[in-house]
């Protein structure tokens, strides 16, 4: 075999050993079982793959977190995204709207999200992990907040790196609150008050010549 077609085979191979990993967990937790209680032996076997097959895909069930977080979650940051970089000429329904999506999101996930904040509490590598997407989605928010500065629309007392740290964390925690229960009557209500406080935040301070 070549080895360009070799070297496609064993990437080929290795994505698909990945997909059957995450898959089996997905699986293994639709019962209800918490991610920490899964043991790697118990994945690989759902897998169908030798645990030491596993352990060259994922070093530990820390990286396999990761890697499930990144699949499962970034949907979620996009919404969000979308909304920072558009046009807020909406209101407060605009920003209802983006909450929505990423409650929706957050509930599509949760046992994955979840399992990330339970085990970021004393795993340095899932810390740091989502740490990281949190600072980059601040440093989003920051961005949008200076551009709002400098065109005039927001109050020139707004402080962008205290509020954009302030708005991120205040929606990944009331999100990652909220989600813990299996109910989703609070969804729409709770989309709305963040909503509002959020354009609140940024907006509530009459900017000059307002």
């Amino acid at each position: 075999m070549p080895p360009i077609s070799r070297s496609r085979a064993v990437r080929e191979r290795r994505d698909e050993v990945a997909r059957r990993v995450l898959a089996a967990v997905h699986r293994l937790v639709a019962d209800g079982t918490p991610y920490t209680e899964l043991p790697v032996q118990r994945i690989a076997e759902a897998a169908g793959v030798a645990r030491s097959t596993f352990y060259l895909h994922f070093p530990d069930k820390s990286r396999l977190l990761i890697a499930l977080a990144e699949q499962g979650g970034q949907r979620m940051f996009d919404a969000a995204i979308t909304w920072w970089r558009g046009d807020h000429s909406t209101g407060p329904d605009g920003v209802a709207e983006a909450i929505a999506r990423m409650i929706a999101e957050y509930r599509a996930n949760r046992w994955v999200l979840l399992a990330v904040s339970e085990v970021s509490a004393y795993d340095p590598d899932v810390t740091a992990y989502y740490q990281a997407r949190l600072d980059r989605f601040t440093r989003l928010t920051r961005e949008r907040l200076d551009e709002e500065r400098l065109a005039g629309t927001v109050s020139p007392g707004l402080d962008s790196p205290t509020t954009a740290a302030l708005l991120t964390w205040m929606v990944e925690r009331t999100i990652s609150m909220h989600c813990r229960d299996d109910d989703t009557a609070g969804d729409e209500q709770l989309a709305r008050s963040l909503g509002r406080a959020i354009w609140l935040t940024v907006y509530g301070d009459p900017a000059p010549g307002r």
